[in-house]
């Protein structure tokens, strides 16, 4: 049985899902994972991590974030509290979208999701108090392979729909890309 709706974005393998929830008068019931109906986008992937974050203020940035070599991971990313505005930088050698980004609305109310492969930079902005976000990795968090871009990076030129108010140190200090980044091979 059919429980998601996957469309595709501007950019390939970057893909929005939104999830078919069962309601009646009590409710709902909406499933957020199900390796089945969703093997036409993990593939032979495997979920091996998940992981929940709390953003506390309006207009916090959070992100680039990905992991490199045997590290690389996809994402499945939705928000079970608040709104972000969730963005995706396609950062793979060779690509032709290759520093182009993606932004999507993920509300807690809504049903949609996000499924970033390998290859892309991930974060967002908050648009609303105490947002909520839950990641299903198919990578355990490996430090050592990590690799960020400052979300402000001109090259990239993220669109983010409101002031910047709050961003970790650590985030405002990943590089920005210079011309002699050719991106991360997947």
């Amino acid at each position: 049985m059919d429980r998601f709706v996957v469309e595709p974005t501007p950019l390939p393998g970057l893909l929005q899902l939104r999830r078919l929830p069962r309601a009646d008068a009590r409710g709902y019931l909406e499933r957020l994972y199900d390796q089945a109906d969703l093997s036409g986008v993990f593939g032979d992937r495997v979920v091996r991590q998940v992981n929940r974050t709390l953003t506390r203020k309006k207009g916090a940035v959070r992100g680039m974030h990905l992991q490199m070599g045997k590290h690389a991971e996809a994402k499945l990313v939705t928000c079970v509290r608040g709104k972000v505005f969730d963005v995706a930088v396609d950062l793979r050698q060779g690509s032709g979208t290759f520093l182009h980004w993606h932004g999507v609305l993920l509300d807690g109310d809504g049903s949609e999701s996000l499924f970033i492969p390998e290859g892309f930079a991930h974060g967002f902005q908050t648009l609303t108090d105490d947002c909520e976000m839950l990641y299903l990795h198919t990578a355990a968090y490996e430090p050592g392979a990590e690799m960020g871009v400052h979300p402000e990076d001109t090259a990239i030129a993220i669109a983010w729909p409101g002031e910047i108010t709050d961003m970790s140190l650590r985030d405002g200090s990943h590089p920005r890309i210079d011309a002699s980044f050719k991106g991360v091979l997947t």
